[in-house]
């Protein structure tokens, strides 16, 4: 063997032994954490819960950054690019993570390469609700309304190719009705004009109506979900209401850049998990609607091409397009 020949792979294998070494170090520094939507709301609380408790088991702090922007694709991008050494991570919607790949003309990063899958971390359920005053007591007389009246019935969402627009038009598709969908820039002005009676519903995550139900500014007509609400159990689900098809759960998952080596992955895995399943987390969740999962990589990767699939075929027979 050459000298130069021997030299190279004593050079990939020092490399090779450095690399090894890092991984089980991992981490060397702070971590960061992004959550895609901006501080104060619903995501950044299920973030912020989630890095304290993980600090304290992977040896390092986690710092939360907030990127947002377009639906939460914004900051998924920027944990993509965010190299391979695994100290950034970040959380993804139903909106980046299976939504707007359908919707968008080219996405900034290729969801199957860029990203790697750690753990479905919470899921939210949706919930219709409408105006106290408008005088619909329970889903039967919402859909007697909708069918007197097509087109005339107003129901808001937190903005266009958003997921809870389309729940709102797979409710319409199986429902066989037509009600308006009207556009709002985030849950909170959606909130707002259906307590002032500008518009007469709403489906949204139930962490954004809830206060509301409980003051009796509106009344709750049915989760969007397969089991009902543990913070409103008499609100039936779309499923015992003959609907099954009609699931439009909100969630968040945990990701990191593709590039992030599989021993470093499996360290951020456990660490989450472990956290996840804390009851102190456990109940920070609970407390705002949020319903622990914490599964595997693998499970996480089947459950995002089932709801790409599911949201691809909304997209299309409702021929959404992003204004």
């Amino acid at each position: 063997m050459s000298i130069s020949r021997r030299a190279a792979l004593g050079g990939l294998a020092a490399l090779s032994a450095g690399q090894a070494r890092a991984q089980a170090a991992f981490p060397t520094k702070p971590m960061t954490l992004v959550v895609p939507f901006p501080a104060g709301g619903p995501s950044d609380v299920f973030g912020r819960h989630l890095a304290q408790g993980m600090a304290a088991r992977i040896g390092q702090s986690v710092l939360v950054e907030n990127k947002s922007g377009a639906a939460g694709v914004t900051g998924v991008d920027f944990v993509a690019k965010s190299g391979s050494d695994g100290h950034v991570m970040g959380m993804m919607s139903a909106s980046a993570g299976a939504i707007m790949q359908h919707l968008m003309p080219r996405m900034p990063y290729d969801p199957a390469k860029d990203i790697a899958p750690i753990t479905l971390m919470v899921r939210v359920q949706e919930i219709l609700v409408v105006n106290a005053k408008l005088g619909i007591t329970d889903f039967a007389g919402f859909l007697s309304a909708a069918k007197a009246k097509p087109g005339k019935l107003t129901c808001g969402s937190a903005g266009t190719g958003g997921i809870t627009h389309l729940a709102i038009e797979l409710l319409k598709h199986e429902a066989g009705i037509d009600i308006l969908h009207v556009p709002y820039r985030g849950a909170a002005p959606a909130t707002n004009d259906l307590i002032s009676g500008t518009v007469d519903s709403t489906l949204l995550d139930i962490t954004v109506s809830l206060a509301h139900i409980r003051s009796g500014a509106v009344k709750a007509l049915a989760v969007t979900s397969d089991t009902r609400a543990p913070l409103l159990p008499d609100v039936p689900t779309m499923r015992e209401l003959g609907l099954p098809k009609v699931n439009s759960d909100n969630w968040y998952a945990l990701i990191s850049p593709g590039e992030a080596p599989p021993a470093v992955r499996q360290k951020i895995h456990a660490a989450a998990v472990a956290t996840l399943h804390s009851k102190e987390v456990v109940d920070a969740y609970a407390a705002v609607g949020g319903v622990v999962v914490g599964g595997t990589p693998e499970e996480l990767t089947r459950f995002l091409a089932a709801e790409s699939a599911k949201w691809s075929e909304v997209v299309r027979f409702a021929k959404v397009k992003l204004e």
